[in-house]
C-alpha cells in the first residue's frame, strides 16, 4: 500500500471569504493564501452550515448535523461518546495532533470569567482522543493566551500574540516531537480574527493609518457606528494578514523539513464575520459574510489540479468525510456530508446535489440574535432562500439571487416572478429537513406540507 499523506488543517476563528484577496478582497495584503489558491483547489462557495464557533467545531468533530445533538451557538460541551476525526485517523494508525482553541467543553464559564477559561483544561475525556494535545478551550484574549499539554493541568502561557505562538507549537512538534514512522494528522485551530480586534503593533497601526474599501452593503446606524465599524475593519485586516503571514512561515517549513511533498495542506474558518455589512457585526446571521467561509485545499499529490476554482456549495458536513477522504479512508459511521476528495483531485467535475441546509438551531443567552426565533436555508449555487420562525413554526424570511446580487440587498420573497425558484427551493429545503430528521417546525408554504407542524 503507498504510504498515506499527512493531513494538516489550519482552522481560523471568524475569517470571512471576502476578507482575503484570493476571494477578490483589493484591501487585503495576504499573498500566502493567494499562493496557496493558485497551487491549490479553491471553493468559492463553501459554506458554514450553522455559522457560530461551537456547532461548526462538533461538525468538524463528528461529521453530524448539529441539529441532529440540538447544540446551541454557545456553552454546550460535546459528549466523549462521540466518534470523532481523531478516533478515525487513530484507527488508520495516524499520529493525532490537535493545536490550539477547542470549544468543546462547555465554554468554562467563558461568559462570566474571561480568565477562568483561560486558566482551566479540557479534561482528557473530552479532548476528542486527539493522541497529543497543545489545547484551550476558548480565550479571545491573542496577547494573554494559555494552553496546556495532554493531561497536565499546568496553564503554559503563549509569549506574544497567541497566533504566532500556535503555529510555532504546531512546527516545533512536527520538528522535534512527532512519531516518525507514522503519517500525521494535524489541527492548528487560532482564535484571530475573532473579536476583540487587535493584531501585532506594527501591523495594527499600519492598517489603521489606511484608507480601506467598504462595501455597498455596509449600513451603519450613524457616524459613532460607522466610525467603530471602519476602525474594526481596519484591525480586522491586520489580524487577516498576521495569519496569513503565519501560512507564509508554515510552508517554508514543511519546505525545510521535507514535509511539502507529503503533506495535504487544508486552510478554512469556522464561520464569518459581518463587519457592519447589513448594519450588523458578529455572525449568525443567514448572510454571506457570516456564512462565507475560505476553503482551499492544497495536495501535492496533484499538480494538474493547481488553480482550479469550484462553484459547488460545499457545507460543514462535508469536512469530516472530505478529511479523510483526502487520505484514502472512509469514516465508519454513515454520514449525511460529501467527501469532496474526488472533486478536489480532479476525478470528478461537480457534485450531484442541489445545494447546502444552512441552519441556526439555538440561542440560549437572552437578547442575542436568533433568542427567540431561529432560522433554516438552503444555499444553491445561484440563490439562497431563508425561513425564520419560533416553536410554532416558520416562514418564509429571504430570498436572493447571489449571482446578481452579491451583496444581498434585494429581498425576492415577494416578486411573483420568482414564486416558482422560490417553491423550487422551499421543497429542496424541506426534503433535506425530512431527510436529516430536523425538529425545526417549518409551516406549509409555496405549494408543500409543512414539516413538524402539530395537527389535531
Amino acid at each position: 500500500m503507498p504510504k498515506r499523506p499527512n493531513i494538516l488543517i489550519v482552522l481560523s476563528d471568524q475569517l470571512r471569504r471576502q476578507a482575503l484577496a484570493c476571494y477578490g478582497d483589493s484591501d487585503a495584503r495576504t499573498p500566502h493564501t493567494t499562493q496557496l489558491a493558485q497551487e491549490g483547489v479553491t471553493f468559492d462557495q463553501a459554506c458554514s452550515t450553522y455559522p457560530i464557533c461551537v456547532p461548526f467545531r462538533f461538525t468538524m468533530m463528528t461529521g453530524e448535523y448539529a441539529h441532529t445533538r440540538l447544540v446551541p451557538g454557545i456553552e454546550w460541551r460535546m459528549s466523549p461518546a462521540e466518534r470523532t476525526l481523531a478516533d478515525e485517523f487513530n484507527d488508520a494508525d495516524y499520529e493525532t495532533v490537535y493545536v490550539g482553541k477547542w470549544h468543546l467543553d462547555g465554554g468554562h464559564g467563558r461568559m462570566g470569567s474571561a480568565v477562568q477559561t483561560n486558566r482551566c483544561p479540557v479534561k482528557r475525556p473530552y479532548q476528542g482522543r486527539w493522541q497529543k494535545w497543545f489545547g484551550f478551550e476558548l480565550r479571545n484574549g491573542p496577547f494573554d493566551t494559555c494552553y496546556f499539554e495532554d493531561d497536565d493541568p499546568t496553564p503554559i502561557p503563549i509569549e506574544g500574540y497567541q497566533t504566532d505562538g500556535l503555529f510555532d507549537i504546531g512546527m516545533n512538534y512536527l520538528r522535534e516531537g512527532r512519531d516518525r514512522e507514522k503519517p500525521f494528522c494535524m489541527v492548528i485551530s487560532v482564535e484571530p480574527p475573532h473579536n476583540p480586534f487587535e493584531a501585532p503593533a506594527e501591523l495594527q497601526q499600519a492598517w489603521e493609518s489606511r484608507d480601506i474599501s467598504l462595501p455597498p452593503n455596509f449600513e451603519p446606524k450613524d457616524d459613532e457606528q460607522r466610525a467603530q465599524f471602519i476602525l474594526n475593519r481596519q484591525r480586522y485586516n491586520a489580524m487577516v494578514e498576521n495569519l496569513d503571514d503565519n501560512l507564509g512561515r508554515l510552508r517554508t517549513f514543511l519546505t525545510e523539513q521535507n514535509l511539502d511533498d507529503d503533506t495535504v495542506l487544508v486552510f478554512l474558518s469556522d464561520h464569518g464575520e459581518l463587519a457592519g455589512a447589513h448594519g450588523l457585526h458578529g455572525k449568525q446571521w443567514p448572510y454571506e459574510e457570516s456564512v462565507g467561509i475560505p476553503l482551499i485545499v492544497y495536495d501535492p499529490r496533484h499538480p494538474v489540479r493547481a488553480n482550479t476554482r469550484l462553484d459547488d456549495p460545499t457545507s460543514t458536513e462535508d469536512l469530516f468525510p472530505t478529511f479523510l477522504g483526502l487520505a484514502g479512508l472512509t469514516p465508519q459511521n454513515d454520514l449525511p456530508g460529501t467527501n469532496l476528495a474526488p472533486l478536489i483531485q480532479g476525478e470528478t467535475t461537480a457534485l450531484d446535489r442541489d445545494g447546502v441546509l444552512l441552519e441556526f438551531v439555538a440561542e440560549l443567552r437572552p437578547g442575542v440574535a436568533f433568542y427567540d426565533a431561529v432560522w433554516r436555508g438552503f444555499r444553491s449555487r445561484r440563490f439562497k432562500y431563508t425561513v425564520k420562525g419560533d416553536k410554532n413554526g416558520a416562514e418564509p424570511w429571504t430570498f436572493f439571487d447571489l449571482e446578481n446580487d452579491p451583496y444581498e440587498m434585494r429581498n425576492l420573497l415577494e416578486e411573483p416572478a420568482w414564486a416558482e425558484e422560490l417553491g423550487r427551493h422551499h421543497g429542496w429545503l424541506r426534503a433535506r429537513l425530512e431527510e436529516t430528521l430536523d425538529p425545526f417546525v417549518l409551516l406549509p408554504a409555496w405549494g408543500h406540507e409543512g414539516w413538524n407542524v402539530w395537527s389535531a
